[in-house]
């Protein structure tokens, strides 16, 4: 296993998930200043595209995010729910 696909496996299994679908998940990953990631989903795998970063802006069509436009068809956006320990 390569560094980067052994990576790609510790961010999948660090944490649950969301996965950010309407323009209102969009918003309010902009309003909060949540990391996006991006993922390419198929059926039988998942792979790592972008480490990304705040949602700067989103249409009906492309999210961009840290200067970078990525298609809503295409990709998966995620943003990962890290529960802090006391």
């Amino acid at each position: 296993m390569t560094d980067y696909e052994e990576l790609q496996h510790e961010v999948k299994s660090m944490n649950k998930y969301r996965v950010l679908k309407e323009d209102m998940d969009f918003f309010v990953a902009a309003m909060r200043q949540d990391r996006v990631l991006v993922w390419h989903v198929l059926e039988d795998t998942e792979h790592l595209i972008d480490y990304g970063g705040i949602v700067e802006a989103y249409s009906q069509i492309a999210v961009k995010i840290a200067g970078k436009r990525f298609f809503r068809d295409t990709f998966e956006f995620r943003i990962t729910s890290i529960k802090q320990e006391r």
